[in-house]
């Protein structure tokens, strides 16, 4: 799917906003290049679909079939919409 195809009416909210056990999709982010290079390459790229596993004193998404463990402060800097779930 072409990302200009994806639907723009889905609420737009920082990771640290959504629920946990989400199914959710990247679609900014909101940091200094540096840093926004990191996520990518740990698989925080734009339209990539994550899950959000935990919000205790950290987040854990599990992306790329890894868990990754974020900072709040990192986590308020990535924009994500909820994945429709699929119909059956």
């Amino acid at each position: 799917m072409k990302p200009n195809a994806l639907k723009a009416d889905r609420p737009l909210v920082d990771l640290c906003e959504a629920r946990v056990g989400s199914k959710l999709r990247v679609r900014d982010l909101k940091t200094h290049p540096a840093v926004c290079q990191r996520l990518r390459e740990m698989g925080f790229c734009e339209f990539a679909e994550i899950h959000k596993v935990a919000d205790n004193g950290a987040l854990i998404c599990q992306v790329c079939g890894s868990r990754v463990a974020l900072s709040r402060s990192l986590g308020k800097q990535i924009i994500v919409e909820p994945v429709a779930a699929a119909k059956a």
